[in-house]
């Protein structure tokens, strides 16, 4: 059989067109460069998964470089937690740096480029500085600084690296273009002063490099080939070049290599907030107990709810490289848990929520310890002893006293079977005074052959461990925590996101270890936690058997009369305008122009940010690019600010053959 051939992603077809253009294998070296100013999380994992999976499909080197340029906001913390998350998700790295190896190399290039009159100390205020920065629609102006002689500006270089100035008296800036219409282009800070302790260098520095200045430069020091990163940077990739360039001419001879910044989407999950600083105030307020709380999307927090490395790396592979930002369902990283461990978990049996059985043809004193299987997908799993005696616990809402036929758990007069043991049959129940069950009262029946459609889980109360039991769920209800600019994103926290219970289990896990997985039959998946101490487990669950979210149909009311039909929910703006743009090429003049119109009423329903996707629309797909040409007019009309995302799908309108499309760009 022919092994299936996987296409390749855009990331490898760049590289395998500059392999083809004469570029060394060899050459081709990779790296991951967290800053290590939190824990990693999620979303990282993409950025991890694909260069250190570029490592191994080419069999190159990938460096863990950490970009540690901001010392008051980095941790030796971080740094240890990011090796270790790394690791766990199995991925080696060649060489282990950091930027503040090179701060050295990063100053003595500092000096040449002053030298070169293509950078200068400025004096002002960084609220000065920004107002001379412009706009994206308007240029910005020259600091007064800007023509200091290159002997003063080296000489007050050299001494905010001495130590004489308090912070915030001076920076270094490059010397580019203050109309550049690019904004990260006008002048960026090359340095800046700071008395913070570095946790690696001390206080050897007092002044840092910007992270615009050390990115770019150390790949080149690393001769690293290909730089990727997320979509974010794509503004910052001139600038990238522009640096990269200017050094290159003072150390190509020893570092022949410039390296090329590319950008991919990153990772947005539903349900989940990705930035760091609201991941942080999740912790210092206390909605969660560390950043490894089995509720955050951190590495750490998923690896101690009990995902695997496997199940992570599986949930990314099917995510795949994108050019486009886009916002994956977390079920699929929870459909992705789900199948790994249904593989590789030990199935046992649990009641968290307990309502006594008695069965009373069951002799008192005796038990049994009856044959079970460990899981069913591992045929070398094989078995396990579980005690049967004849008092059980079985889950409350697995009984009912009366209900209809669609109820295959056990009710008065009906048979259920145990799993991996015997029939039963409820005759009677005792109730307290508050009429609550407080047991119900069985038979048993020796012969298994019988037919029953129900199976319940339950576990011996003579022979029962007890273990608290925390139930995890979505730390948010909102499917984007963060996407309401009016709101916190603190409001949409589940109160329900974490519930302790007091969980029976049968003996057989009472040697369970720290990191040990399980499927609590009929429950969920559930792992021990670090929490746990001799006699006193702790487990967390990790993911339900199936997805609890999945939006449910309206069941009909059969009991009301019957009502008009309900109108469909109305269509969102944007989407109404992808559909008017798929047909608007066909159309005739006069239906374009009220389509044109139909479409300019729409624009003041759309954000920007719904709309900002869509610049990035297949080049065939011309009527969608036409209508985005369209409502972003209205919405420059309306006093949106004109960014570098927005010139390039403009000047992309004004270049493309469809004259129509170039027709609505020149009207911008």
């Amino acid at each position: 059989m022919s092994e299936e051939i996987k296409s390749l992603n855009f990331i490898e077809h760049i590289i395998e067109e500059d392999l083809a253009n004469g570029l060394p294998k060899e050459n081709l070296r990779f790296r991951f460069p967290p800053e290590p100013n939190g824990y990693l999380h999620i979303g990282h994992t993409k950025a991890i998964g694909i260069s250190f999976g570029l490592g191994e499909k080419y069999g190159a080197p990938v460096n863990l470089r950490f970009d540690d340029t901001n010392p008051a906001k980095e941790e030796q913390e971080y740094v240890d937690a990011i090796k270790k998350d790394i690791s766990w998700l199995g991925y080696k790295w060649a060489n282990e740096l950091y930027s503040s190896d090179y701060f050295e190399k990063l100053y003595d290039w500092a000096i040449k480029m002053i030298k070169d009159g293509r950078a200068y100390v400025d004096s002002q205020s960084s609220e000065v500085m920004a107002e001379q920065k412009g706009t994206p629609t308007e240029p910005g102006t020259n600091s007064p600084y800007r023509g200091r002689s290159v002997e003063e500006n080296l000489d007050l270089f050299q001494r905010m690296k001495a130590g004489e100035f308090p912070a915030g008296t001076h920076v270094l800036r490059a010397k580019i273009d203050m109309k550049d219409p690019n904004m990260l282009m006008r002048d960026p800070i090359m340095y800046r002063i700071m008395y913070a302790h570095h946790h690696r260098t001390g206080d050897e520095w007092c002044i840092y490099p910007m992270y615009d200045w050390t990115h770019g430069e150390s790949d080149y020091i690393e001769q690293i080939s290909h730089s990727l990163c997320s979509l974010e940077f794509k503004p910052h990739r001139k600038l990238y070049n522009w640096f990269r360039d200017h050094v290159y001419e003072y150390s190509k001879d020893v570092l022949p290599l410039p390296p090329k910044q590319r950008e991919f989407a990153r990772l947005n999950l539903s349900y989940t907030i990705m930035s760091k600083r609201k991941l942080l105030r999740l912790v210092e307020e206390g909605v969660v107990s560390g950043w490894d709380d089995p509720r955050m999307p951190t590495i750490s927090g998923l690896r101690r709810r009990g995902y695997t490395p496997n199940s992570i790396r599986n949930f990314i592979e099917k995510v795949g490289v994108a050019k486009r930002e886009n916002v994956i369902d977390v079920s699929l990283l929870e459909f992705c848990v789900r199948e790994d461990l249904n593989k590789t978990a030990n199935r046992v049996m649990a009641v968290l929520n307990p309502v006594k059985v008695v069965i009373t043809n069951y002799p008192d004193d005796k038990e049994e310890w009856l044959d079970a299987e460990n899981n069913q997908e591992d045929a070398g799993a094989g078995f396990r002893k579980v005690p049967f005696s004849k008092e059980i616990y079985i889950e409350g809402e697995d009984f009912k006293e009366e209900a209809g036929n669609k109820f295959f758990r056990l009710r008065l007069g009906g048979e259920v079977r145990l799993k991996n043991a015997y029939i039963i049959k409820a005759n009677e129940v005792v109730k307290d005074e508050s009429g609550e069950i407080t047991e119900i009262h069985c038979t048993y029946d020796t012969d298994t052959s019988k037919k029953v459609k129900g199976t319940l889980h339950w576990v011996s109360i003579k022979h029962a461990i007890t273990a608290e039991v925390r139930e995890y769920d979505r730390l948010f209800m909102d499917e984007s925590p963060d996407g309401d600019k009016d709101k916190d994103f603190m409001e949409f926290l589940n109160p329900n996101s974490l519930k302790i219970k007091t969980g029976y289990l049968e003996p057989s896990l009472s040697e369970a270890s720290a990191g040990d997985r399980f499927q609590f039959q009929r429950l969920g998946y559930f792992v021990v936690d670090a929490d746990s101490k001799s006699g006193a487990l702790v487990f967390n669950k990790t993911v339900g058997l199936r997805d609890s979210w999945a939006k449910q149909k309206p069941k009909p009311q059969n009991n009301q009369k019957p009502q008009q039909k309900q109108p469909q929910q109305k269509r969102s703006a944007i989407s109404v305008v992808q559909q008017l743009g798929k047909k608007y090429t066909n159309l005739p003049e006069e239906k374009q122009q009220k389509a044109k119109a139909e479409i300019q009423k729409l624009a003041s329903e759309i954000s920007y940010e719904e709309l900002e996707p869509l610049f990035g629309t297949a080049v065939k797909k011309s009527g969608t690019r036409i209508a985005t040409m369209i409502v972003l007019k209205e919405m420059l009309n309306s006093g949106l600010k004109r960014n570098q995302n927005i010139d390039d799908f403009i000047n992309k309108g004004l270049e493309d053959k469809n004259e129509l499309l170039v027709a609505e760009a020149s009207q911008i």
